[in-house]
This record gives structure tokens, C-alpha cells and sequence, in this order.
């Protein structure tokens, strides 16, 4: 069996555009008719340009290999170029590619990609979501803590038990920074309404996206810790390991972190700093299935936990569901709410969401098919990435 044809997809994400303004989509066929799809997460170039990357690494390092050779080709494509280095772009191709082959692999055998990485652990997979805005809402969602918690409440009565939110202000391409004291204090406010509104019915997961130093983010921590957040998610921005160490020692609200970091050598450079108690790797950057599969098994090591992160459309969403399934470690896995509107319209078939949890699929490879049909009839015509920073340092 060789890989031998390949197609991209640049997909806008309609309004509300949930998961980002677009997705970047990508199908390998083998000499046998056997295809299989990937993603790549929030690779920082123009999207289109960033398919182009995808052709060119699989016309160079991946076409005419047997999809089953991981580890050969993962290798060729991370040493290209002569890199050999974690680089964000290269990587988020390669865990596309990387992807699609598993798919293919699963594929072959009958079995989900999960049976083949260790087998199921886990029957159903605890999900969370974001709390996010309503068509109608008078006020901003992402900075009125009592908005926040009477959409809490809609989140319960679909089962959630774990809800994601970031007062902390805009992040800014100038940041680590100290927050001001009226972010300080609506940071504290939103813990304190929402803990009130949920009670012990679910976790509080308080996501930052490295706005501060090590300094504010323990001076952050402290006001918080009387709620008993679940995580303080990436307090500092991901370059320093060591600086997010100081935070975790200082700190009784486990640190979560990792969707800016890829490659089992930025992880295990946080696991040895003491970093963080929670890995976020998005497997649509990370470097694939395997890759993910390594990193969770180090993570075990030091008794850290995965949760798989989620800012993109549901074929990295189904890689992640594969990657929870059979990881012993496993937390919880983020979702973009309960997989509905376009992430359902984008698949053939939905991924399955009971009452707070994803339940992982049997059908063989990742468990979803990609509707190229509706692919193709959403092409992005934008010109924003994915996500893009403030460009001005925030006061």
C-alpha cells in the first residue's frame, strides 16, 4: 500500500464561527482507494498558503510511503528542511498528515484508531465547553460574570460538569504582563457568581492565554483559589517552562497548559520544570496520534493528566477523542459545546454527545467522514488567521 493522491480544503467556519473563523482540512488517498482525513490547528500563515504547505511536505517526504510507517515518515517530515526542532508550522502539517494516516490505518484494520493505540480505557469520555455567547444577548458572555452564570445554567441541564471562561482581558503580543486591578477583580467576580450559580455540580476551569508574568499570575491565583478552580490555564506565555513552574509551586489550583507547544520534546521540558499537572495538546499541532500517545505515556511518569485542547473543527476533535480513549491518564476533553452546528453539518455522520460526554465511535480509523460536499460550498474568503493576538501592549 503507498499514498499516492492528496487534497486540501480551506473551510469557513460560518457565524457564530465557534472553533475559529476556518478550518484546514486535508485528504491522502492510497494506490488501493483507501483515503484518509486530517487537520491542522491554527498554523500562523494565510490558510490557503498553509494547504500549499501540506501538498508540498506530502509531495516531498510523504507520497509514495506506507501509511503505516509512522515513525519513518514522521521523522522525515520533522527533520526537513534540517530542522529537527519543534516548529509550530511544520508541525501542525505533519499532525495532518500524520492524522490522515492513521485514519487510513484504522481503516484497513476495521478497528478505531484507539483499538490500535493500547486499546479502550474509557467508555465515555467527560467532555467541557467554553461558555459562550447567544444570539440575543444584551451584554458580552466573556465579561459579565452574571450573563456568565445564567448561561451556566443551560450548560448543566445538557450535562456539562466542567465550564471554560477567560475574564482576564485580551492577550496581547506583548504579554507575559501584570493585570490591572480591575481585571484582578472581574476575574474574582466570575469565579464567585459562577461558583454560586454551578455549586458542586461542575468544575470551574479558569482559561488565561499567558497575559502574565509568573508574578501576576500567582498574584491572579491567590484571589481565585477560594473558588477551587479545576485548572489556571497557561497563566504565562508557553516559551518558559520554568517561569509556569514558579506558578504551579505557588499555586493549590492545578496548572493546565500546552496548546502552543508541540512535539514530545516541549513537553517534556515542562513535565521536568514542574510545569503543569494537566497537558492540553491539540493534535492538530502536536504531531499527531502517536506523538499525543508518547507524550500522555511521560505524563504518566510524573502522574500529570491529559486533556486534549480544542479551538479548531472535528477531525482534530475526533483525533482527540481517539487519543482520550485509550489514555489511562485521561482528565477530561474539550468540546465546542455539544458538537452541533457546523461541526455536525461538516461530518457525515455527528460525533455522539450524551449528557456531558463524547461516547468514542466504532466505526474503524478516526470514526468520522469529512462531508466534502459541504467542504467545498464554505470556502474561506476572509483574510483574519484562525486567531490573532492584540497588537498593542496592553495597559
Amino acid at each position: 500500500m503507498k499514498l499516492t493522491d492528496i487534497e486540501t480544503f480551506v473551510v469557513g467556519n460560518p457565524p457564530p464561527h465557534f472553533g475559529g473563523r476556518y478550518f484546514v482540512f486535508v485528504k491522502i488517498t492510497t494506490d488501493s482507494g483507501v483515503s484518509g482525513v486530517g487537520e491542522a490547528y491554527c498554523v500562523p500563515f494565510e490558510p490557503h498558503l498553509v494547504a500549499k504547505m501540506i501538498e508540498d511536505v506530502f509531495a516531498r517526504y510523504v507520497a509514495g510511503q506506507d501509511p503505516h510507517d509512522i515513525e519513518k515518515i514522521w521523522r522525515r517530515v520533522y527533520s526537513s528542511g534540517f530542522t529537527q526542532h519543534p516548529d509550530l508550522t511544520l508541525m501542525g502539517v505533519l499532525s495532518a498528515l500524520e492524522m490522515a494516516c492513521w485514519d487510513i490505518v484504522g481503516k484497513e484494520a476495521n478497528k478505531p484508531v484507539y483499538k490500535l493505540l493500547g486499546g479502550q480505557v474509557h467508555d465515555r469520555l467527560r467532555a467541557y465547553t467554553y461558555i459562550y455567547p447567544r444570539p440575543g444577548d444584551k451584554t458580552d458572555v466573556y465579561h459579565d460574570p452574571d450573563l456568565a452564570a445564567e448561561r451556566a445554567a443551560l450548560y448543566l441541564s445538557q450535562g456539562f460538569t466542567a465550564l471554560k471562561f477567560d475574564p482576564a482581558g485580551p492577550y496581547s503580543a506583548f504579554d507575559g504582563r501584570q493585570l490591572s486591578l480591575e481585571a484582578l477583580d472581574l476575574s474574582e467576580r466570575f469565579c464567585k457568581q459562577l461558583r454560586a450559580a454551578v455549586g458542586n455540580k461542575a468544575d470551574l476551569l479558569f482559561g488565561t492565554h499567558g497575559q502574565m508574568t509568573a508574578a501576576g499570575a500567582i498574584r491572579l491565583a491567590k484571589r481565585l483559589e477560594a473558588y477551587d478552580p479545576l485548572w489556571l490555564e497557561e497563566p504565562v506565555p508557553p516559551d518558559a517552562p520554568e517561569e509556569m513552574a514558579k506558578v504551579a509551586r505557588a499555586t493549590s489550583i492545578p496548572v493546565a497548559t500546552g496548546e502552543r507547544l508541540t512535539t514530545k520534546y516541549d513537553f517534556a521540558r515542562l513535565l521536568k520544570a514542574g510545569g503543569a499537572a494537566i497537558l492540553q495538546m491539540n493534535l492538530g499541532r502536536v504531531g499527531g496520534l502517536l506523538e499525543a500517545k508518547k507524550i500522555a505515556g511521560m505524563a504518566e511518569v510524573y502522574h500529570a493528566q491529559i486533556a486534549p485542547h480544542l479551538y479548531c473543527g472535528p477531525i482534530v476533535g475526533a483525533a482527540n477523542i481517539q487519543i482520550a480513549t485509550c489514555s489511562p491518564n485521561f482528565l477530561i476533553l474539550e468540546s465546542i459545546e455539544d458538537w452541533g452546528g457546523f461541526h455536525t453539518d461538516i461530518l457525515k455522520k455527528p460525533i455522539q454527545f450524551e449528557d456531558g460526554h463524547v461516547i468514542p465511535p466504532t466505526a474503524p480509523g478516526l470514526g468520522v467522514e469529512l462531508n466534502e460536499e459541504v467542504a467545498r460550498a464554505n470556502p474561506y474568503t476572509g483574510t483574519m488567521l484562525h486567531l490573532e493576538m492584540t497588537q498593542h501592549p496592553v495597559q
